[in-house]
This record gives structure tokens, sequence and C-alpha cells, in this order.
């Protein structure tokens, strides 16, 4: 999903940076690059294009990510993809 883009300045996404070790997690594990880690620092090179799946957050050892899993367009996608597979059926989780 190289380019990829969830609304403008919407996403819940917090770095605190006083907490971070730069231990180059968040950056591993995000999939549409919205971190990146210089100088023994993390940094959200690209907010807008968090879809807010979480993992940045369930992987920082530090917890110095925050964010409201669920609520964006990762949410959307997962239930998408187990509609389009007769996985899921509205109502099952997640508010849909």
């Amino acid at each position: 999903m190289n380019g990829y883009r969830y609304l403008k300045n919407v996403s819940t996404l917090v770095l605190e940076t006083d907490r971070c070790t730069g231990c180059g997690r968040c950056a591993e594990v995000c999939p549409h690059g919205v971190f990146s880690v210089a100088g023994g620092q993390a940094r959200i090179a690209d907010h807008d294009a968090c879809m807010e799946c979480g993992a940045c957050a369930r992987n920082c050892p530090e917890g110095a990510i925050d964010v409201d899993a669920g609520v964006g367009c990762a949410t959307g996608l997962i239930n998408e993809w187990l509609r389009d597979r007769g996985l899921h059926q509205p109502g099952d989780c997640c508010g849909t």
C-alpha cells in the first residue's frame, strides 16, 4: 500500500519522544512507514499514513506510543476482507 493516506490530520497516533529509546520496533512493525528512527530517536515521519492498526503501540517496549486502535481504516479494511470471505457478519464485532 505504497502512498496510502488516511484522512488528513485525524489519526489518533501520539509519540511521547521523552519516553522513546530509539529501539526502532515501531518502524519495523508499521505497515505504512509512519515512523523513522535517526540519532537514537523515533519520530512520526508521515502521520497521515497511519491506519490506526495499533502494531506500533503494542510493540513499543517503553510505552511511548498511543493510538486508538480499532477506530480507523485498519478495522474497516479487516472487516471488509472478512465480509468478502463470508467470515464476518454485521454486528459480530467492532461496532459494524
